[in-house]
């Protein structure tokens, strides 16, 4: 009974959702002067209620434990704001978005945030048929809907923040440098909007925010708390898709990180690792960061680092060296001794396994590996692996070392590890498919190159 219950929930659901796409390509309620058009829109609108009312009862004789999370609809959702619409309004484009985050947008940009296309004008109309959609959904599956007057945290606007970084930028006491830059962290982790305006918005806002960083030359360090807060909202506000690209193509950014990577407190350091981290996304930035000195510094950070700052610098590292050239330049910056010092001493262990097993594609990591008799730490790693993760990672680093011309006395250290503790066997058996693979072939080579004997065929 449970189940159907939960199926007819299900279809309801999916119903609902192929309405709903069609509203808002529609439109999502915009001004028609067709009769048919308007009318097969409420039409639409109202099969959306039927359905909204049908989920309802179905939802009502669902058993009280039945906690699973509901996915919230993605058009009752403001692509500004992050979260379900409060006050929905349509603009000039027929899109819809929260009242107080598109008034704000309009103020400084004559464009459409999702379509980009220019506005014939900037003013917006509530859509009541959309928040009412929104208002019986969160009824239906028992989600609290925020009320405009409930919104009690302040949220600072374009004003606000130019008067911020004028405080950053220009001010004569480092103590209320310290207190602009911490409050302008503050509001670009919290409020996306806020992320969204400042590079969008304001006039060379990033070389303004990094100034004061910049003035100080080779002593950035030198106010470890202005520093620690500027890294850190440059940070916030590279999360944001549109601003990644803006950010790494300033010629401020990649070298002050490159320092703040070297200087500054724990949490500074982390932070830049986690700035290039989410730079490194894009594809054009990836080159950008690779042709700097920040290659460098990131393996270093591996090396020294905490264990946050190196999860941070190696996973950079691994976005990094998706592209070819990058391999070359990190294992040129010592990559291979910084990482297998590290896994040697137990620390972050899978997620360096991981870049290892990337970049074990390249000749002269697989030399340094040897050099290092790595080889032989796989093999306790590949004994008694953490996860499956962690045994496939190791074993594509071995298949790769081996699969390098064929070494013959390469193949025989692995071939006296199978002999010893049946490693690659029990991984055949008991690895990801990847893993699996990968064992399978190692125990081919060692029955053709090693003991002589050709494998069995099916």
């Amino acid at each position: 009974m449970a189940d159907a219950t939960e199926t007819n929930a299900d279809t309801l659901r999916r119903e609902l959702q192929k309405v709903l796409t069609e509203i808002f390509n529609d439109g999502g309620g915009k001004d028609r002067g067709e009769t048919e058009d308007c009318f097969g829109f409420l039409k639409a609108i109202d099969e959306a209620i039927r359905i909204l009312t049908c989920l309802r009862k179905v939802e009502s004789k669902k058993p009280e434990f039945d906690i699973s999370p509901v996915e919230v609809p993605k058009e009752f959702i403001c692509t500004l704001s992050n979260t379900i619409m409060i006050e929905p309004v349509i603009i000039a484009s027929g899109q819809t978005y929260e009242k107080r985050y598109i008034t704000e947008w309009l103020k400084h940009e004559r464009t459409c945030p999702k379509t980009k296309q220019i506005l014939s004008h900037c003013l917006w109309i509530p859509n009541h048929l959309i928040n009412e959609l929104i208002t019986q959904w969160c009824r239906v599956n028992k989600v609290d809907r925020q009320k405009p007057s409930d919104e009690l945290a302040t949220e600072l606007f374009t004003g606000d923040i130019e008067a911020l970084l004028q405080r950053i930028s220009s001010s004569s006491s480092v103590a209320d440098q310290i207190e602009a830059a911490k409050e302008l962290r503050r509001q670009t982790k919290r409020f996306p909007n806020v992320r969204v305006f400042f590079v969008a918005g304001i006039h060379d806002s990033i070389t303004r925010l990094l100034s004061p960083l910049s003035a100080l030359g080779e002593a950035v360090d030198s106010n470890p708390e202005l520093q620690e807060n500027i890294i850190t909202a440059l940070f916030n506000l590279s999360i944001l898709e549109n601003n990644k690209t803006v950010i790494a193509e300033n010629r401020l950014v990649i070298p002050l990180l490159t320092k703040s990577l070297k200087q500054g407190t724990a949490e500074t350091r982390r932070n830049a690792a986690a700035t290039l981290s989410s730079l490194s996304a894009i594809d054009s930035n990836k080159i950008i960061i690779g042709n700097s000195e920040a290659v460098k510094a990131l393996i270093d950070l591996i090396e020294e680092g905490d264990l946050l700052a190196t999860k941070e610098a190696t996973s950079t590292v691994f976005n990094l060296c998706i592209v070819l050239e990058n391999k070359e330049k990190a294992v040129s910056a010592g990559l291979i001794p910084a990482a297998t010092k590290k896994i040697k001493a137990g620390s972050n262990v899978d997620e360096l396994l991981s870049l290892l097993a990337l970049i074990s594609t390249h000749n002269r990591a697989i030399e340094e590996m040897d050099n290092l008799g790595f080889i032989y730490d796989l093999f306790k790693i590949l004994r008694k692996p953490s996860c499956l993760l962690t045994g496939e990672n190791a074993v594509v680093i071995v298949f790769n070392m081996c699969d390098r011309n064929r070494d013959r006395s390469r193949l025989k250290v692995v071939g006296e590890e199978e002999n010893q503790h049946g490693t690659f066997t029990k991984l055949a058996k008991q690895g990801s498919v990847r893993a699996v693979r990968k064992a399978q072939g190692i125990l081919q080579w060692i029955k053709r190159f090693v003991t002589g004997k050709e494998p069995q065929r099916a």
